[in-house]
């Protein structure tokens, strides 16, 4: 029994088009980490926000909700 090359095409059509959709979404969900508001200044990202990606408490030294400011 043999594959038909339509069913290959279309396996491969549909590989790629779930690799489309999957990679944007894992990259999107990734938040960043900062080590120090020396490199959240270097990203052009200071200040950060309470409830912004990279927003940590430990970069908040006031306690403010406002971290590198």
């Amino acid at each position: 029994m043999s594959i038909s090359p339509t069913r290959v095409l279309t396996a491969v059509v549909a590989a790629i088009a779930v690799a489309g959709i999957a990679a944007p979404i894992s990259v999107a969900s990734a938040d960043p980490s900062y080590k120090n508001c020396t490199e959240v200044r270097k990203a052009g990202k200071a200040p950060l926000l309470k409830g912004q990606p990279g927003y940590s408490s430990k970069l908040d030294r006031d306690g403010d909700g406002v971290a590198c400011e």
